[in-house]
């Protein structure tokens, strides 16, 4: 029913661009966002009528009148009654505060477990009316230390236009992601790069270009047999959930977020 929905409203399409060397697993579908994957989170917040507040580093969660106290770095704490935590799990334990004794040894544990892989992506953009001349419109690489996945974005999603100038996207193996994590941010740019000339030789200069690190990439190990959620407290309700207790797509996080939404529902 989620698939149906978004498939409705124009928020996925089915994947229907030349993928090369993609394994397609045996009664799978594959689909994409034209507007990118942020089209379908803001798809669902726009559904919610939430109010949302970015760019809020939460730093530490207490316990304060039967509420939770959430501090951040900039700006002064705010209570709650539930709190829902959602980040890569290593950040999880990482909040300072009553958290840090709220969740026990054994939870401590099972969290603890949880790894992620590592990568770089680099975008890559162009002028309108620039031609990039490849037969495919993403390719999955086997045979390069650096590059695992290289994509011509509009290609992918079927939105080329004279209008817009197209896109490269890349990302990094994870043996290169973990080996160059906390290298110097121009010089991986520039490694990358070199890599990138020599399997698509003819790809002309860009207009701009941007380098991300991504520390969290996908799930390598979750908690253990997927729960898709975790109580740490429940009155008042404290509960972390995400791709972390599930598995790294878009199936594992509705799974995950179907879960909280059911623990959550079930305490009000």
């Amino acid at each position: 029913s989620f698939y149906e929905e978004l498939l409705s409203h124009g928020i996925l399409e089915p994947l229907t661009a030349p993928i090369e060397g993609m394994v397609v697993k045996e009664g799978s579908c594959n689909y994409m966002a034209p507007q990118g994957i942020s089209s379908v989170v803001k798809y669902y917040l726009k559904q919610s009528g939430a109010d949302v507040f970015y760019e809020q580093h939460v730093t530490s969660i207490s316990l304060r009148d039967g509420k939770w106290e959430v501090s951040r770095k900039m700006g002064p704490p705010e209570q709650f009654d539930i709190v829902i935590l959602t980040m890569p799990v290593p950040q999880v334990l990482q909040l300072q505060g009553d958290i840090v004794n709220i969740i026990t040894e054994s939870q401590k544990q099972q969290l603890e477990s949880v790894s992620y892989s590592s990568r770089y992506a680099l975008g890559l953009f162009y002028e309108a009316g620039t031609r990039i001349d490849v037969p495919w419109a993403a390719q999955y690489i086997t045979d390069n230390p650096c590059i695992r996945f290289i994509s011509i974005d509009n290609k992918k999603r079927n939105i080329e236009s004279p209008e817009i100038g197209p896109s490269v996207v890349v990302h990094t193996t994870v043996t290169f992601g973990s080996k160059h994590l906390d290298s110097d941010p121009a010089e991986v740019q520039q490694l990358i790069l070199s890599h990138l000339e020599r399997i698509v030789p003819s790809l002309p200069k860009p207009a701009s270009i941007k380098c991300q690190k991504w520390r969290y990439s996908q799930v390598t190990k979750a908690v253990p047999d997927c729960p898709g959620r975790m109580i740490l407290h429940t009155q008042p309700l404290l509960i972390c959930g995400g791709d972390g207790f599930t598995r790294s797509n878009f199936d594992g996080c509705i799974d995950s977020a179907l879960s909280l939404a059911e623990a959550v529902k079930s305490h009000l």
